[in-house]
């Protein structure tokens, strides 16, 4: 290849790769990460904020899961505007007005609603609750689909596991750090400046998705034609990589129609995997300061909770990416996530069983995040190798879609179980050990009969 120098193609690839990684996979991180922080501090607000302003725990669990049905709503429409406005201009939108609605949730124990509320059999603080829950939905709809989209003009299918991970490392590390951070905002700045706790962590967590927003709006580039850094002849390098992926997905009954998305099996399927796989990682984001506070930890010592809730998912994020890096490195997709999904049903037997045992639950919880976090780094290689044009900004919204469903149900399953059961979750755990066998399940027949490649 002319101008590559002395150097191998491999290493040119390599060097080609490194520079795309370190020019976007750290703003992209950045913007997911403060999207999880807001999406579930709402889990450490809940300490302080369920007994202040009268929410039970049916209550908390429907109102924290009401935000996935604002971002189904929107899920495909902003793929779809998205792809044909660029990801710079609408990554920032979205990551601007959800940080504005996220810093309005200081004001839920203020509004009032006249009749409105009553009309609903819903006191003030549960309607705002839910109604604030819901259009942050709406503010942070398409972001994730739009990201996993974005990377596929970057990243040919082979190193897009790993690129992923990177990314989505973002779910457990904006738990495990955002965790001691929350804790210590509840537990040292509640009652300063005459606000709770819970309303400075909505106030200072949502401020740098505003900030981060204006940032990605001015550096974040389009394409590879649009990066300033890419020289010509590693932009041609790239594209001619994409293009040998295309070529490549003739053989796998590919689509690049919007109109087939809805007509293909594989997209069904996906989509279920990934709906039952968010039943079970949203139970965790959004319960597990409440689950580990359980164990035995001092109501008030929210730091405490924050620093043991950090364990599990700090683990993950570890896992996470050593498995998918090997999944790249080997080619083979099937085992790696199949296996992995697997250590989430363990985990989950686990806590039906270990009742409150602290060390053991805090094992079991890590095996579910890791097993979970592991499976969805590398299940969004498959539905992108044989996804192309339009089809692929309307799939993978739509399967991230209805995944977002399974962000309702999970939370809302807990919430109600617990409610029923005096506070007993083991119902709800075995439910979703039966969801883990169930990926497990799917993820075999799709990728194991190389309905899929990478």
């Amino acid at each position: 290849m002319t101008g590559v120098g002395s150097g191998t193609l491999a290493s040119f690839e390599r060097a080609t790769y490194a520079k795309i990684a370190r020019r976007i996979l750290p703003l992209l991180f950045l913007g997911y990460f403060v999207a999880i922080l807001d999406r579930v501090n709402v889990g450490f607000a809940k300490l302080q904020m369920a007994g202040e302003l009268g929410l039970s725990d049916a209550v908390y669990g429907f109102g924290a899961g009401v935000f996935f049905f604002g971002y189904f709503l929107f899920e495909v429409p902003s793929n779809l505007v998205l792809a044909r406005v660029g990801a710079r201009r609408w990554i920032a939108r979205i990551m601007i007005t959800w940080g504005v609605v996220s810093a309005a949730f200081v004001f839920l124990g203020d509004l009032r609603w006249g009749p409105l509320a009553g009309a609903f059999g819903l006191t003030d603080p549960e309607f705002s609750f839910y109604l604030l829950r819901f259009v942050l939905g709406v503010a942070e709809a398409g972001f994730f689909p739009g990201v996993i989209l974005y990377l596929t003009y970057w990243f040919p299918s082979r190193r897009r596991a790993h690129a992923v991970a990177l990314f989505i490392i973002a779910i457990p590390l904006a738990s495990a750090v955002g965790a001691p951070v929350s804790g210590l905002i509840l537990e040292f700045l509640d009652g300063s400046v005459a606000m709770r706790g819970w309303q400075w962590l909505f106030l200072l967590e949502a401020l740098p998705a505003i900030g981060l927003g204006l940032v990605l709006l001015a550096k974040l580039p389009d394409g590879p034609r649009d990066a300033p850094w890419l020289s010509e002849e590693e932009c041609a390098f790239v594209e001619a990589k994409l293009a040998e992926d295309e070529a490549a997905k003739a053989g796998t009954g590919h689509r690049t129609r919007l109109s087939a998305v809805l007509l293909d099996w594989r997209v069904w399927a996906f989509a279920l995997a990934d709906f039952l796989r968010a039943v079970i990682n949203n139970t965790l984001n959004f319960w597990m300061p409440t689950l580990v506070q359980e164990l035995g930890i001092d109501k008030g010592a929210y730091l405490k909770v924050g620093l043991v809730t950090a364990i599990p998912w700090g683990v993950a994020a570890m896992a996470m990416v050593l498995i998918a890096r090997s999944s790249d490195r080997t080619g083979e997709r099937c085992w790696h996530a199949t296996l992995s999904i697997m250590l989430s049903f363990a985990g989950l037997l686990m806590l039906s069983f270990a009742g409150h045992s602290a060390v053991v639950s805090v094992v079991a919880l890590a095996l579910v995040a890791t097993g979970a976090m592991a499976w969805l780094a590398i299940f969004w290689t498959m539905p992108t190798a044989f996804l192309s044009g339009a089809a692929a900004a309307a799939g993978i919204a739509w399967i991230n879609a209805i995944s977002q469903l399974g962000g309702f149900v999970g939370p809302d399953l807990l919430g109600r179980v617990r409610e029923s059961t005096a506070g007993d979750n083991t119902p709800a755990f075995l439910m979703m050990a039966v969801a883990a066998l169930a990926v497990a399940g799917l993820t075999l027949l799709l990728a194991g009969r190389d309905k899929v490649r990478a």
